[in-house]
């Protein structure tokens, strides 16, 4: 199978607020605009397993709008609408591959920051979840080496 962007109309977009997951936002809308497609940004709250999924996150969640309140000027600094969704979840890999399944998406575009804690560039645990697990194409947008997150 060929690796192509064309085919993909909807993108799921993991956003955290660093630099590197709002490059891949804004690349996630410029393919999608090529493409007459929609992107979902999703912000996730790991619950830690203390507490009941649906406790009452008030800090998680005001900075979850935050940093999806940005992903959306992103989207407007370019001309394009996006959907943003804040999820709770134990851990973040798996909610996000079930949202890319619950909104059929073709794509996840993740952002990662270019980071060396062992001397060798590493995926962080929800991005290698995401990779070994999502039904759909998942790309990677790294920030640069030498980048503010090395």
């Amino acid at each position: 199978m060929d690796f192509s962007t064309n085919q993909i109309k909807q993108i799921l977009v993991p956003v955290d607020g660093s630099q590197a997951s709002l490059d891949a936002l804004a690349l996630a809308c410029l393919l999608a605009r090529q493409n007459k497609g929609k992107v979902y940004a999703v912000y996730v709250i790991e619950v830690a397993r203390t507490l009941p999924l649906d406790a009452e996150l008030n800090p998680e969640t005001a900075k979850g709008e935050e940093i999806l309140a940005r992903a959306e000027q992103v989207a407007d600094s370019l001309e394009f609408e996006i959907t943003t969704e804040i999820l709770k979840a134990r851990d973040a890999g798996p909610a996000v591959v079930d949202d890319a399944i619950e909104h059929v998406v073709g794509g996840i575009l993740v952002g990662v920051e270019y980071k060396r804690p062992l001397g060798e560039f590493q995926l962080g645990r929800t991005s290698q979840y995401i990779l070994r697990n999502a039904p759909c194409q998942v790309m990677i947008c790294r920030s640069a080496a030498g980048s503010a997150g090395e």
